[in-house]
């Protein structure tokens, strides 16, 4: 068996895409025995979990098969049968059909580091935990997995996530009152049909675009609010005729403010005097990398407030699993409209969730992630010291990304060409502007409509950059 490139990918996928493309081109002959799972792990510099992790996939697949205490083997895929016209042809199975496919799709732009994408590298998701959580539900759910899922979600998982809240961030939630969803986009659909459809939400601005497309999708009315140094402009809010405001008070993306004590109370008395409510996006709460995490706003006025998270930044963004803890009056609304509907979130993944938060293994990755972006946060700032220019570095350590303005540069679209020519997707806060402000001076383009503070700024999210794409860039740098 060849020796295969490992480095810097998700180890286990790519493994598992190795060897069948290996079984596939006939390299590895139908019959012939893999190595062992110690072997292999051994001559490609991994770990046998992850090994067996690939060999389990092949398994599933029928691209391999397995002997009791011989090993491993390949399976004949590629055999051939006779055509009409008595030529022996190739069997076509679907991942032909999906090759063919992918090739006419139009190639994704290869960089050294992207600071756009948000996620962490794939090959820090605890695989092996997962997969024996997973082994773990099967064996003690069995049957019970293809029942209908409660409207709310798994009590098992609720009740685990209301644990998780009140140790991680002092949050009382009441489990009946947690709604399990899938992904923030659908849970922010829900709550506009809480809320009643033409229902004015004043939202960040600048923010994540989706949380403004999706408000929108679903029938709300939009009002982008201005993003100061304390958090989104309450002077502007209360001139607004909205009945919810959207915030992420502990770490706004993209620009890193933090909302402070007074201004919390601010907006906590409009949220009493108006009767509206607050929408709490604690979407990385989990990884403040300095000092402890900052009280939840939920915390302090849990009946005006709807708490929401998602896994997708703590575990993968395929893990289209989210949350959002209701108060009473919206919990029972939830009743009325969706009791009568199934959750749409596999019990299986709720169930190894749920396992995960009691049994400690979610924060202790956490934890792990944590001294990661520690290190890779170093890099970027080291990396930052070879630029040769004039910059200002503007990060809380809070979240997993931070800002820099460049106060030298001719414009936000010079600042990312030149991270181009560099290999580096970055994106800058003029990207994230919506509103009348994103139409008329956004998108990069630096104008007189955007506002100086949120001129020539890169935002730099580290989350998903590795040591070494880093070190790549600091010698194209020193060059």
């Amino acid at each position: 068996m060849r020796n295969f490139d490992l480095k810097g990918k998700n180890k286990y996928y790519t493994l598992y895409k190795n060897i069948r493309e290996e079984i596939l081109s006939g390299r590895i002959k139908a019959g012939e025995r893999l190595p062992s799972k110690r072997a292999l792990a051994q001559d490609t510099g991994v770990s046998v979990i992850t090994v067996q992790l690939a060999y389990e996939q092949l398994l599933a697949e029928g691209y391999i098969t397995s002997r009791e205490r011989s090993g491993y083997f390949a399976e004949d895929v590629n055999s051939t049968e006779q055509s009409a016209g008595g030529q022996a042809s190739k069997r076509r199975y679907p991942w032909h059909i999906a090759g063919a496919i992918s090739q006419n799709s139009p190639a994704e732009p290869k960089y050294t580091v992207d600071f756009v994408k948000g996620y962490a590298p794939a090959e820090l998701f605890p695989f092996a935990t997962w997969a024996k959580l997973m082994r773990t539900v099967l064996a003690d759910c069995g049957e019970h997995l293809l029942e209908r899922v409660p409207c709310c979600g798994d009590m098992q998982l609720r009740r685990a996530v209301a644990e998780y809240l009140y140790r991680a961030r002092g949050i009382s939630a009441n489990p009946e009152h947690i709604i399990i969803g899938a992904g923030a986009e659908h849970l922010y659909g829900v709550l506009v049909q809480l809320l009643g459809r033409g229902t004015a939400f004043a939202v960040e601005n600048p923010c994540y675009n989706k949380i403004y497309s999706t408000y929108r999708l679903y029938g709300a009315g939009v009002a982008p609010v201005n993003v100061i140094d304390t958090g989104i402009c309450l002077d502007e809010v209360q001139k607004l005729a909205v009945s919810a405001v959207h915030v992420s008070p502990s770490h706004q993306f993209p620009t890193g403010a933090v909302t402070p004590a007074a201004a919390r109370a601010r907006l906590i008395s409009w949220a009493d005097k108006t009767g509206g409510y607050i929408i709490e996006d604690d979407y990385d709460s989990e990884f403040r990398l300095e000092g402890k995490p900052l009280q939840s706003l939920t915390a302090l006025c849990p009946g005006r407030a709807v708490y929401m998270n998602t896994f997708s930044k703590s575990l993968a963004p395929s893990m289209r699993l989210g949350y959002m803890v209701l108060p009473t009056v919206l919990y029972k609304k939830y009743l009325e409209i969706f009791g009568h509907s199934a959750n749409i979130v596999p019990l299986f993944e709720q169930k190894a969730l749920a396992l995960m938060l009691d049994g400690g293994y979610f924060e202790r990755h956490v934890a792990r992630l944590k001294n990661y972006y520690r290190a890779i946060r170093k890099s970027v700032l080291g990396v930052l010291e070879e630029v040769g220019a004039d910059y200002i570095v503007n990060d809380n350590g809070g979240g997993s990304h931070f800002t820099v303005k460049f106060p030298s540069a001719q414009s936000d679209n010079e600042i990312k060409r030149k991270a181009e020519n560099l290999g580096i997707n970055v994106k800058c806060l003029s990207d994230y502007l919506i509103g009348v402000e994103a139409e008329q001076g956004g998108g990069g383009q630096s104008g007189a409509n955007i506002l100086p503070r949120y001129e020539k700024t890169a935002v730099v999210n580290y989350s998903g950059a590795t040591a070494e794409q880093l070190s790549a860039v600091a010698e194209k740098l020193k060059k």
